[in-house]
């Protein structure tokens, strides 16, 4: 996950603000992914992000984990799905990044589980 890159000519289309444990969305906590042509960017400000990634939909077992510190961040590629746990001093925030000209408009940048 960590080692994904963006694709170059993409562009930042989104930015959520940044969230602690008490204003992360309850989305964010469990199984979804980032829409079709979306890469997620997590950035972690202070404390860290615990990121783990799922074969499908369906699966309940995670394939990888990523620990996330302060100063760094991770992508999370295009419909791969994943749920986060964080730190009790954790504040992040995530860049939500998509080909340029690409109209995103009302279209969901992630989707949750059914």
């Amino acid at each position: 996950m960590s080692h994904l890159r963006i694709p170059k000519h993409w562009t930042i289309r989104r930015s959520t603000p940044f969230f602690t444990k008490e204003t992360v969305p309850a989305a964010l906590l469990s199984h979804h992914n980032t829409a079709a042509g979306v890469f997620g960017q997590l950035v972690v400000m202070e404390g860290c992000v615990t990121y783990f990634g799922f074969a499908d939909e369906h699966a309940t077992e995670h394939e990888m984990s990523v620990t996330i510190e302060a100063g760094q961040f991770a992508t999370s590629p295009p419909q791969y799905w994943h749920r986060i746990e964080l730190s009790d001093d954790a504040q992040f925030n995530i860049n939500f990044w998509s080909e340029p000209g690409e109209e995103m408009g009302e279209h969901p940048l992630y989707n949750t589980k059914s």
